[in-house]
């Protein structure tokens, strides 16, 4: 879920490989005598406790063995692509869904849908639509659903009821009169919404709303001088312009939670990992001041749009277990798991069913997660994507700053994004000897090249992410 961030590169030598693959004791024990050995990689909190859960499997399946290996969201990119190169690839494993289209391209991973077409446990349906279209990749379901992330509003009920708007506003033009009203009442000191400059989420979604692309010409090139992007890049910089967001973002706060706690800030647009920050970091006085809404959107009554964010849990083209690797993502996969996940780690449920079993839809704070999620999109399944965020990032950044204008910093964004997808041109340019298109046509080298994506990164003034 998503997811900026500094590129990544890995430079691989043998023997550095083969270190790793020792330390990780990877391939060990597959073929031992007291039945199939499983290796999941799970990663950052989740790896601490899906742990728990295991026990359950074993007891349905004890002639299996499930050995979990933590991995952190920070050092996950580079050791899936070190593993793969070294063909020691765990049976299964978690993987940001954004990261998908690279794995693709690697051949890192085994098709599902003949699995899923036959399966009892994972149900098509019973997924929030938005979230499983972001498994699917040139027609071919790669993966699993496992959690959800999105993004909305978060924010204070009391300072926004103060302004004239019980509720949080729908539209555009709603959320900057009320966001004109906060910050008239909060004074030179305060903002009405926090946004970091260091992210593209933001600036992205808008731009989503918007019904901008992105890519053009079949995702060879950007597509952010287009009047869609332009419009919402515009509003987003209004923002700052106004004076209704601090314009040094994230550096302008101590600690999200006690600013928020203090006023210094109304609105904050992050995801669902936060609400159990928020309710573990805020002080008693303001537990019961602040909540969740959809997103805004330019028009109309529906939400706007947000980001199919989350994670997803993959098997190995390699595995020597994937039937057994395929049985414990089913397992993982039921509702009642994934419930129990749910009160474990905090992670939304990808199946709504699992949502029933909480009462996550009538939660205070969840409900408006569960109206966001079918009203969520993917970011353009290439696996260049991680690349291109990172320099939406950048220009987002020159423009609040003021050290780009906001025509010159799209046309800037545009031309690194056309020099990013130079080798996808050659690849689907006919004749050019690659074979097939988009992101099935074959490895391009690069692969797993951008720290985007990683959910440590997805909300950079949050303690845990």
């Amino acid at each position: 879920m998503g997811t900026s961030g500094i590129a990544h590169r890995v430079e691989l030598r043998p023997l550095a490989l083969l270190v790793l693959a020792g330390a990780l004791g990877v391939g060990c024990d597959r073929g031992a005598k007291a039945g199939a050995v499983v290796e999941l990689w799970a990663m950052g909190r989740e790896g601490e406790v899906v742990a728990a859960l295991v026990p359950e499997f074993t007891r349905r399946h004890p002639d299996v063995h499930v050995r979990v290996q933590q991995i952190p969201w920070s050092a996950a990119h580079e050791k899936l692509l070190t593993a793969y190169v070294g063909g020691a690839m765990p049976d299964v494993f978690q993987a940001g869904n954004t990261w998908l289209p690279e794995l693709v391209v690697l051949g890192a991973l085994e098709p599902l849908d003949a699995r899923i077409d036959v399966s009892s446990s994972v149900v098509r349906d019973d997924y929030f639509p938005g979230i499983l279209d972001t498994n699917v990749i040139d027609g071919v379901t790669w993966a699993v659903p496992w959690y959800v992330d999105t993004r909305l509003l978060f924010y204070r009920t009391d300072l926004l009821a103060d302004a004239g708007y019980p509720e949080a506003p729908r539209t555009w033009s709603g959320w900057l009169d009320a966001m004109t009203r906060v910050k008239a009442r909060a004074g030179t000191d305060r903002f009405a919404i926090l946004l970091p400059v260091r992210e593209w989420q933001v600036p992205v979604i808008l731009a989503l709303q918007r019904g901008a692309t992105l890519l053009r010409d079949q995702d060879r090139r950007g597509d952010f001088e287009s009047p869609a992007f332009a419009a919402a890049f515009d509003f987003y910089l209004s923002l700052f312009r106004r004076g209704l967001a601090p314009p040094t973002g994230e550096t302008a706060v101590t600690s999200v939670y006690q600013d928020f706690a203090r006023g210094y800030f109304t609105f904050y647009v992050t995801g669902p990992w936060n609400l159990g920050e928020f309710a573990r970091r805020l002080p008693a006085d303001v537990a019961t001041r602040w909540t969740t809404a959809p997103l805004p959107a330019p028009e109309g009554d529906e939400p706007g749009v947000s980001l199919a964010g989350g994670a997803s849990l993959a098997v190995s083209r390699t595995s020597a277990q994937k039937d057994v690797a395929w049985q414990l993502i089913e397992y993982l996969s039921e509702p009642g798991t994934q419930a129990a996940f749910y009160r474990l780690a905090g992670d939304l449920p990808t199946r709504r069913s699992a949502w029933h079993a909480d009462a996550l839809p009538s939660d205070r704070h969840a409900a408006a997660f569960w109206r966001q999620l079918a009203y969520v999109r993917s970011t353009p399944k290439i696996p260049e994507w991680e690349r291109i965020a990172s320099k939406v990032s950048q220009y987002t950044e020159a423009a609040v700053r003021g050290d780009l204008g906001a025509d010159e910093a799209l046309a800037k964004l545009d031309r690194d994004v056309d020099a990013v997808l130079e080798k996808r041109r050659w690849l689907l340019e006919p004749g050019s000897g690659a074979h097939g298109a988009g992101t099935s046509a074959g490895p391009t080298g690069g692969g797993l090249t951008g720290s985007e994506g990683q959910r440590d990164g997805n909300d950079a003034t949050s303690g845990r992410h």
